[in-house]
């Protein structure tokens, strides 16, 4: 019940906003500066201002004893004043509360100075402006205000409720215009007709605005995770305010090119005329309050972004990732949208032409249909209840280790030590294993997939299943593992020299206790630092360890720490002789887990080591970025000198220092 009433109380101050800006621009606009003063429909919209005003401080203190007993969890509160007053003391949302209140009541008195003033433009605006900062402040406590560029996320909210606010509450003041086109003579219908058709001017840019900011707002509030169009409610939420936007707008397009124009013909086209547009714009003001009931239910819904998609309801869904390196989709695909681009055309066409109804119909229809069967079919590919599972273990080393011996365990026969494909047994399989290493499965299928098939099996049997075998969380270990071993192939690329502004490769967080007493994750050096991560062997690396130890300072200047990982376990001396007068820290809780799964990473264009057991070099170094990306890498024997001469390393320090950030930091889970 709290929630229900919650919502009205959202909706009524959201409409009576919206209704006060929309109204006050519509009169603005509604006759040129230094008129005389309106007719009688524009002294009725100003004596509704006052109520309407009224109405948002009531929905205001509606909102404010709903959020305060759902704050608390006690419905009592909501009539409970000292409820109220600790919300609003001790919250955000009560100090941004405060606000908007305070600006209410800016609003209730500035419309009844207009309603008891002369008409005036300047007076309008200024209703508007004040009205909007109602809107404005009610938009700090959104979705928007959550996200991580919060500055921008939220001003695009506020102008689509702005924008959104001028078309809606506009639309009574066009009811009222078009009600004196039945009664008045021509020359106050000619004045009708103007002032719909500088509204409709307006409403033209108002709704591409609209459009435009709508369309932001809510890839925000679905990042990547389009499923959820059709899968959370969210999705649906969206795709309802979607529909019912197209419907206003095809109104809205017959209005202005047929109703409108025909108030200034004669007599009686301009009856039949003024009387489709009172009856379909009070249609669309019908329409317009139910879309904003919806936008209203959306803008409290979680969005679709954060939303746990359990259970995926359809056998299918559409990857163009998964389906674009066949040529014979890609021909397809790009057939349907010539069908597509066609039936946008024929539509343009018969309205010019004026084709028969029949065929204005029946033409877009029969292309659209197989455009869309063109394009949409040969993307799709089969799904599961689990496809769009989010992974709920990290993509660690920790978890990275663990689906490492997992694999060994159980997988290597058919799938090869290296996940190629190339087990003993792969030849005598009825379904030759796909290479996991060097093919882009992993990115090809989502993490949901995968779990899936480890959980079931896969080509009846072919491949087993492990639900009963491996817990839940080994499968998820496995599946990071098969990740991490892919994204390893990838960073063959990768060199001593960084790719200048071209982050692209996200390894797996880690976390470490070291001898000097320091613990931490990879995540800490975010934003803060570059890391020089070295793995290195004992006593190998003796050498470049005595050189480390000599550019430490200058390297810290830098702004770069070194974090030192053994690749094998040191016996109390050995260690006691490594970490001597080492400036940096040398790990001894982690070490095992974060050289197992780095070392998936050791592979370069001229060593790709791609057949056997693998073979782990004895010491590799990692340049990470302050943003978390891996941007180099120094392995002796592929690279040569490479950074043993430490002014190159310095000089990669430098350059990537120099660098903005470009993407947003890592994800923790595998998608």
């Amino acid at each position: 019940m709290i929630e229900f009433a919650g919502a009205l109380f959202r909706c009524l101050q959201l409409v009576s906003s919206m209704l006060l800006i929309g109204g006050c621009v519509f009169l603005t606009i509604a006759w040129p500066p230094g008129s005389t003063p309106g007719p009688s429909w524009q002294a009725r919209l100003v004596k509704l201002f006052p109520w309407v005003a009224l109405t948002l401080l009531v929905g205001l203190f509606g909102l404010l004893a709903t959020t305060t007993a759902q704050a608390t969890g006690v419905s009592d509160n909501a009539w409970n004043l000292q409820a109220w007053i600790e919300f609003l003391e001790k919250t955000r949302v009560g100090f941004i509360w405060i606000l908007r209140a305070a600006s209410a009541l800016a609003v209730l008195v500035v419309v009844l100075y207009i309603r008891i003033s002369p008409p005036a433009q300047w007076r309008y605006i200024m209703g508007a402006v004040v009205t909007a900062l109602t809107l404005i402040l009610g938009s700090l406590a959104s979705h928007s205000a959550a996200e991580e560029q919060a500055a921008l996320a939220t001003l695009i909210y506020a102008l689509h409720l702005i924008v959104a606010s001028v078309w809606f509450g506009g639309l009574p003041g066009v009811i009222l215009v078009a009600s004196t086109t039945a009664t008045h003579p021509m020359t106050e219908r000619s004045r009708a007709a103007e002032v719909i058709s500088r509204f409709s001017a307006l409403a033209l840019y108002t709704m591409m605005a609209i459009v435009v900011s709508g369309l932001v707002v809510a890839n925000l509030m679905i990042d990547t995770n389009y499923a959820g169009l059709v899968a959370t409610t969210y999705g649906w939420l969206l795709i309802t305010k979607l529909t019912l936007l197209a419907v206003i707008l095809s109104i809205a397009s017959r209005a202005k090119s047929v109703w409108v124009p025909a108030l200034n013909q004669r007599p009686d086209i301009a009856a039949v005329g003024g009387q489709k547009l009172r009856t379909w714009v009070r249609i669309e003001f019908g329409l317009a309050v139910l879309l904003v009931i919806v936008a209203t239910v959306l803008a409290n819904a979680v969005p679709a972004k954060h939303d746990v998609i359990d259970n995926w309801p359809y056998p299918f869904r559409f990857s163009i990732d998964a389906n674009w390196v066949d040529p014979l989709v890609r021909t397809i695909v790009l057939t349907g949208l010539v069908f597509l681009i066609t039936a946008g055309i024929t539509i343009v066409l018969g309205r010019t032409k004026q084709w028969a109804t029949l065929w204005r119909i029946a033409i877009p229809t029969i292309l659209g249909i197989l455009g869309f069967g063109a394009t949409l079919y040969p993307l799709s590919v089969q799904s599961y209840p689990e496809t769009y599972r989010k992974t709920p273990v990290p993509f660690d080393a920790i978890s990275i280790a663990n689906g490492g011996e997992l694999f060994a365990a159980n997988c290597i026969p058919c799938h090869g030590p290296q996940a190629k494909g190339n087990g003993v047994l792969a030849k005598a399989l009825p379904k030759q294993p796909v290479d996991l290493l060097t093919e882009p499965h992993t990115a090809m299928h989502t993490a949901g997939d995968f779990f899936h098939w480890l959980t079931y099996g896969r080509f009846n049997g072919v491949m087993p299943a492990f639900g009963e075998k491996l817990s839940e969380e080994d499968r998820w270990d496995l599946l990071n593992f098969l990740h991490a071993n892919n994204r390893g192939y990838q960073s063959r690329i990768i060199t001593p020299r960084i790719l200048p502004e071209q982050p692209f490769l996200a390894t797996p967080n880690f976390s470490y206790t070291a001898h000097d007493g320091s613990s931490g994750t990879l995540k800490d050096f975010r934003g803060k630092q570059d890391l020089l991560l070295v793995l290195f062997s004992w006593p190998e690396s003796r050498e470049r360890l005595d050189r480390l130890r000599s550019a430490a300072g200058e390297i810290a200047k830098n702004n770069t720490a070194i974090l030192a990982v053994p690749m094998t376990d040191l016996s109390p001396d050995e260690l006691a002789a490594a970490v001597r007068d080492l400036p940096f820290s040398v790990v001894t809780q982690g070490a095992r887990e974060i050289s197992s799964s780095y070392a998936l990473f050791r592979r370069t264009l001229s060593l790709p080591d791609l057949f056997g057991e693998g073979t782990r070099p004895k010491h590799i170094e990692f340049l990470f970025d302050r943003f978390g990306y891996l941007r180099a890498r120094w392995i002796p024997q592929g690279d040569g000198v490479g950074w043993g001469d430490t002014a190159l390393l310095v000089q990669q320090i430098t350059q990537l220092n120099q660098e903005r950030e470009i993407l947003p930091p890592p994800g923790d889970h595998v998608h």
